[in-house]
């Protein structure tokens, strides 16, 4: 059984599959470059240049599943090192402590969690 790429789409309502490496490479600012929110999940699309990325923190909420799509990165979980390239896949659960760097040029991933509101992590030393 054969099926035509244009068949498949990604979000509901969506015209066609979003093409992530063509919105990583236009992109005009690094953090967060797209976003979706359905019924039950968040979607984050985020980029960062090498040594940037996101501060250690802690989130208590729900588990973050994290899918590199461009470069490399280290993310530390629970005080381990994690080193990801494009292809690679990883869950950090809820409740560690985590940090993610790009470790290339620029580095691009994808992270989904189940929906909630604004997911704000909890840095070292805020109260």
């Amino acid at each position: 059984m054969t099926h035509n790429h244009a068949e498949f789409t990604v979000l509901a309502g969506a015209a066609t599959a979003l093409d992530l490496p063509a919105l990583i490479a236009s992109a005009t600012h690094d953090g967060v470059i797209w976003k979706h929110t359905s019924d039950q999940l968040n979607l984050n699309l985020l980029r960062f240049q090498q040594g940037d990325g996101i501060p250690a923190h802690r989130n208590d909420v729900v588990d973050v599943l994290i899918m590199a799509l461009a470069g490399t990165g280290v993310i530390r979980i629970a005080g381990e090192s994690h080193y990801v390239g494009a292809g690679s896949i990883l869950l950090i659960p809820c409740g560690c402590e985590r940090a993610i760097t790009a470790t290339s040029a620029q580095f691009a991933y994808l992270s989904c969690h189940q929906r909630r509101g604004g997911l704000q992590p909890t840095l070292p030393g805020a109260s």
